[in-house]
């Protein structure tokens, strides 16, 4: 697949959206895109095919994180992504949103030797952690130091989201990207969290993004 087929195909994909994507954008989308798809031949960072990528492959990887973007405050400097994997949707959020520091949070070792590497190419403002985020509990240097969470999960326990918590400075928020069933049943059973908005990603992936806030301090 040329870059000028790449670039096409995700222009398409993110007008669908309703997504902004500048020129410089798509050329860092495209370049971390390709490592991500260079890797994954070596180690299993995706299941999804990125030979010759689906719509559905592109708005999982690279237009999901966009419209996040489009959702995050604007007084959002530091952020962190817990399960990062190959780096999806923490590293293609921070593309579009210049200026964040960016902590990404993987357990297994090849994998966190991929983000790096995607971090380096990309000269981010990042940094990554090999550990499981339980163990980061013990860190005090973490706790609400971050006004951003980002999580990527089927289904994320009220338990789990407790402890996630931790991370995150009162009145910051935690953005779980989920399919569409059970979002709106974390409100009201979470002392330190509220849910503050539900928003659709894309129609191909049946995708939402479910915003939730932490109680200032006094709530």
């Amino acid at each position: 697949m040329t870059s000028r087929d790449f670039q096409g195909r995700l222009s398409r994909r993110a007008r669908r959206a309703g997504a902004p994507l500048p020129d410089r954008l798509g050329e860092r989308l495209e370049i971390y895109f390709r490592l991500l798809s260079t890797w994954n031949t070596k180690i299993n960072l995706t299941g999804l095919d990125l030979s010759d990528p689906s719509p559905e492959t592109i708005d999982r990887l690279l237009i999901e994180p966009l419209i996040a973007a489009m959702h995050v405050s604007a007084s959002t400097r530091r952020v962190m992504d817990v399960g990062s994997g190959g780096g999806s949707p923490a590293i293609p959020l921070a593309l579009a949103i210049p200026g964040i520091d960016l902590l990404l949070v993987e357990s297994k070792i090849r994998k966190s030797v991929f983000l790096r590497e995607a971090i380096r190419a990309l000269e981010l403002e990042a940094g990554v952690v090999t550990a499981r985020f339980e163990e980061l509990l013990a860190r005090p240097d973490l706790h609400e130091a971050h006004d951003l969470l980002t999580i990527r999960a089927v289904r994320v326990e009220p338990r789990v989201l407790m402890s996630l918590q931790a991370f995150v400075r009162p009145g910051g928020h935690i953005m779980l990207f989920r399919g569409t069933d059970g979002g709106e049943t974390l409100g009201g059973t979470l002392p330190q969290l509220e849910l503050r908005n539900t928003y659709p990603l894309t129609e191909s992936t049946r995708s939402q993004l479910v915003v939730l806030e932490k109680h200032a301090t006094g709530h």
